[in-house]
Order: C-alpha cells, then structure tokens, then sequence
C-alpha cells in the first residue's frame, strides 16, 4: 500500500478536567455531507474515559470544524460494567438514530480489569447518547471471561456481522500486567442481541505476541479488508492487516500495510486503534500515536491498495 501521513489531526488542550490526558481510539462516521464526526475516549488524569467527539471537513480532515465541550456519554452509574469509564468501538447510522458500541470497563480485585461492550442510542446526529441498557450487549461467557469487546458491524442480508476482540487472561512481564486477548467473529440477527460463543477469526500471530485487537473490517471489492493493531511484551502496538474472501477465514499479511516510519515522530513508537473512512474517492485511516494516544489522533491517506 501507498500512505501519505496528514500527522497529528487532534488532541486534548487540557481546558476540561474530563478531557486532559488522551484521546483514544478514534471512531469515525461520515455524519453529513462534507464533514466526518470522530468519536474518541477522552480520559482525564486517573486514566477514566468518556465519549467526545471532533468534527473534521471531509474533503481537508486536518481541519477541525467543531469539538464536543461535554461528554456526549459519561461512565456508568456505580456497579454497572462501565463504571471505570467507556471508550467508543463502533458507530453505526440505522433508521432511527445513531448507534454507538462502545467499551466500558469496570476494575476488579483479582484482574487489572474487564471490559465489555455497551450500546447507546443517539436521535439527535450524536450530540447526545443514551443507553439501550445498564448491562454489556456481549456478556462475559467461560471463553470470553474478562474482555468481550464489538469492534467492527456490518449488515449483510439481513445479518449484522460481528468482529470483536476477547480473551480471559493477564500475563504478568516485567512488572507489568498485560492483557491478553485475540480477535473473534460472532453474528446477531439485529445489532443487538449476541450470541454467547464466536470462532476465532484471527489468532496471535507468533509466540511473542500477547494480543491482537481493535479489528476495523470494511469490504473492499470481492473481499473484505481488517486493520488492527499487535503487540508483543517487547514491542508497543503496531498496525496489522488481514484480508478474507468470506469474512471467516482471514490471511494475515502485514507486510502488505507499507506503513511509513518516521523516528522522533508522535506515532514513532506507536501505532495502534486504526479506523478507515471512505469519503468520495479517498480512504482515511485515523489512529493514534505514542503512548496510547496521549497527545491525540492522527490521520493518513491511503493512496494505493497496491
């Protein structure tokens, strides 16, 4: 592939106590004519996130439109699954309104953390969101026992097909505790309710790599594409890619991302949570950088599949 770099699109100025230590994983949506909406978990100190977004021109996305000056969702009330904060996944425009998976994460004695996706609704071109419901539409299962998390949703046919990362497991390296987890594909018949089991989709990928997530799957041609993100306990998030004839079956192949790399850069030593927005005919990948989007999100232009 060919990528021109737009660099560092946008990022926290610290004027909101809600919003002062990060942006991460940008979620985009071409929400009207000529503007693309990127939705994004903005953490303040302790590290809890709550849904904001940034506007962007569609045809010159370095430019910034507008900004929300308020979580447009906010963590959970005490003891629900997402009291520890809510970091949006997916956004989809259905009928009645504008959907957003996102991953709410609540804190445990015994694990760092679990994370499970929620479901809010927007009827007002997601200004504000509210939640279908106070539980994870993807509940913990024997399998999925500590992450369960909606990445990707696409309706075919009547089927709204499902990528998501899972896993049941923290490694212990160095004084860290990392956590472990692959991604899965699973179906629902509404967007709604989920099964309780999917089939692995795409595992890690060598014996060093301890998790491979945030699947963004769009169709491209015959064939569907995945960018995600990789790690190893030695090496920070880089981006990763996949390609599938069905969906199912998926031929890992990051060779073929020819990401550029530019030392002492904000994303030098990170490249992680990758979104691809088609807009006319060009296709915008928004990612974050360094530190897991500590200074923002970035975009780069994808100007060749080949």
């Amino acid at each position: 592939m060919r990528w021109t770099k737009l660099g560092l699109i946008w990022g926290p100025d610290g004027r909101h106590a809600w919003a002062r230590h990060s942006a991460l994983q940008p979620t985009a949506i071409v929400l009207r004519p000529g503007e693309i909406r990127v939705f994004v978990g903005l953490r303040d100190e302790q590290g809890v996130g709550r849904v904001g977004y940034v506007d962007l021109d569609a045809d010159n996305p370095t430019r910034v439109i507008r900004e929300s000056r308020a979580p447009v969702l906010d963590v959970g009330v005490a003891g629900t699954f997402d009291d520890r904060g809510v970091i949006p996944t997916a956004v989809v425009k259905r009928q009645d309104g504008l959907y957003l998976y996102y991953a709410g994460y609540q804190l445990s004695s015994r694990v760092r953390f679990m994370v499970f996706t929620g479901l809010a609704v927007s009827h007002d071109d997601g200004e504000t969101f509210v939640r279908c419901q106070q539980v994870p539409v993807t509940e913990r299962t024997n399998d999925e026992r500590c992450f369960r998390v909606v990445h990707s949703i696409i309706e075919e046919r009547g089927v709204w097909r499902t990528w998501y990362g899972a896993g049941s497991a923290f490694i212990d390296f160095e004084g860290r505790t990392l956590p472990v987890y692959d991604i899965r594909y699973m179906e629902s018949p509404d967007g709604f309710v989920f099964p309780g089991t999917g089939r692995l989709a795409v595992p890690l990928g060598s014996p060093d790599e301890y998790r491979v997530g945030r699947p963004y799957v769009v169709k491209h041609g015959d064939h569907y594409v995945m960018f995600f993100g990789a790690a190893t306990p030695r090496e920070n998030y880089r981006l990763a890619y996949a390609e599938s004839a069905d969906g199912l079956t998926w031929r890992r192949n990051d060779a073929a991302l020819n990401w550029p790399s530019e030392p002492g850069s904000w994303d030098s030593e990170m490249a992680a949570y990758p979104c691809l927005v088609a807009h006319n005919d060009r296709h915008y990948l928004f990612y974050n950088g360094n530190d897991f989007g500590r200074r923002g999100f970035g975009c780069a232009i994808l100007e060749s599949w080949q």
